[in-house]
């Protein structure tokens, strides 16, 4: 039997089960990916991102050709390629794993009818399928306590499937190469961003067990201080499928760690991810529209200037600030400081969520349709499991309490390096002569205008 293997963000040979059962049952396996028009938006199509698919699908193709497997690389749209390639190939069945964003479930169900060959899916990217979690009364859950609850009480989650055997063959079939897909942006991101990461199986399995030994234990202490390396930095090689979530979770327990609290808390943040998943699969406009319709009604403020203030790390809050720098210069920003900067710019700002969510989307090597629609509905207060609306993050105290010393503010704002601590988290009273903005709005006035706006919608 011959069989094509559909990869799309499952950039991997361990646990990839559409890839493991194709090797099985098949004496020769082609490997497929289709740069399509119809993902633009789902899960690859801002510029942080695609530099990161870029390397990814590099290292990819590397790994195929080491192990004799070929590897078609095509542009969309991905009917057309796929038919092509089925015609070329006279492949008997064609295979991939399921996602879970609604563009991306209705082109697989439109290739299904389409193609005259056998096909299959499999759950790959996920531990729990988002249909399988539900409340008693049968609905879809929208607070993620009790959603975990209901995952754990399935118990463990699957074990990883092994890295296939694969059918070695030296045909060839024509293809594009990664480099024609252009996918790396414009602007001189490559060099910094090879600084900080490395996209690919390999380093992502590498980076995790450095985790563990070191890291995992003391989670849900460290986990909060953006100076410090406590957290996993899996996000980016979980969204494009370098590793899998049910691997990572069989890591954990075969070091005997699954009983500490911070491994416990760790876990949990796997569970933030899938609680994402079942939302998006439930609630497919939640990327774009409030889940509770009644913050439709909100007023929010046409701003460009405090905005791009905000996008360029210029505020005048330098927590907020080092946060937007980082972001700009690494493709990643620490999740404590997504929750800062969402808060400045929805509540302080009373700019809309969207408009972080799109920025995001555009600069995070991680940017994740499910994750990121998720984490702005929360600062935005209207999305499942939401912050209260009258939390509002005061950009001093954060800082204070998270970044004491203020080393990753000096990291990320050399104009503030001279600066006292005293004055690290507010600079415009220590009576210095510095290029660095007064703050562009003062919190205490923004908090209220916040309150009495997001008061109005619940009432």
């Amino acid at each position: 039997m011959k069989t094509l293997v559909w990869i799309r963000n499952d950039l991997r040979f361990s646990d990839n089960p559409a890839l493991y059962h194709a090797c099985k049952e098949s004496d020769h396996v082609i490997a497929l990916f289709i740069w399509s028009p119809e993902d633009e938006g789902n899960w690859a199509s801002g510029s942080a991102s695609r530099w990161w698919l870029h390397h990814s699908l590099t290292g990819f193709a590397k790994k195929c050709h080491a192990a004799k497997l070929p590897f078609v690389i095509k542009n969309g749209p991905a009917k057309e390629a796929l038919h092509d390639l089925i015609n070329e190939t006279k492949a008997d069945k064609i295979v991939w794993n399921r996602r879970y964003e609604s563009a991306g479930m209705k082109l697989d169900a439109q290739v299904r009818s389409s193609i005259k060959i056998e096909s299959e899916t499999f759950p790959g990217n996920l531990l729990f399928e988002p249909q399988e979690i539900t409340t008693k009364a049968g609905k879809p859950f929208k607070v993620f306590t009790p959603y975990w609850k209901a995952c754990l009480e399935k118990g463990n989650a699957p074990s990883p499937l092994r890295k296939p055997t694969i059918p070695r063959s030296t045909k060839r079939y024509k293809s594009l190469s990664v480099d024609d897909l252009k996918l790396l942006p414009k602007i001189h991101w490559d060099a910094k961003f090879y600084d900080i990461w490395e996209p690919g199986e390999d380093s992502a399995k590498t980076q995790f067990k450095k985790f563990l030994k070191s890291g995992i234990a003391d989670y849900k202490t460290l986990r909060d201080f953006p100076a410090i390396e406590g957290t996993s930095r899996m996000s980016p090689h979980l969204h494009f499928g370098e590793i899998s979530p049910r691997w990572i979770w069989d890591q954990v327990y075969q070091h005997n760690c699954g009983r500490e609290e911070g491994v416990r808390c760790y876990l949990s943040e796997i569970g933030w991810r899938e609680f994402a998943y079942h939302l998006l699969f439930h609630f497919p406009k939640t990327p774009t529209d409030p889940l509770y319709p009644k913050f439709k009604k909100l007023k929010w403020k046409k701003s460009p200037k405090n905005l791009k203030a905000w996008q360029q790390g210029m505020t005048g809050y330098p927590i907020v600030d080092a946060g937007m720098r980082q972001l700009w210069h690494t493709g990643w920003m620490h999740n404590r400081l997504r929750m800062i900067v969402g808060s400045f710019l929805v509540k302080d700002l009373l700019i809309s969520w969207t408009e972080g969510a799109r920025w995001f989307w555009d600069t995070l090597v991680d940017a994740d349709l499910a994750s990121n629609s998720l984490g702005w509905q929360w600062v935005g207060g209207c999305g499942a499991d939401a912050a209260p609306f009258f939390r509002v993050f005061n950009p001093i105290t954060q800082g204070e309490k998270f970044d004491p010393e203020g080393e990753f503010i000096k990291q990320w704002i050399p104009e503030l390096k001279e600066v006292p601590q005293k004055w690290i988290h507010k600079p415009w009273e220590s009576g210095l002569d510095l290029d660095y903005p007064a703050p562009i709005v003062e919190h205490a006035e923004a908090r209220k205008r916040a309150l009495a706006a997001f008061d109005k919608i619940k009432r």
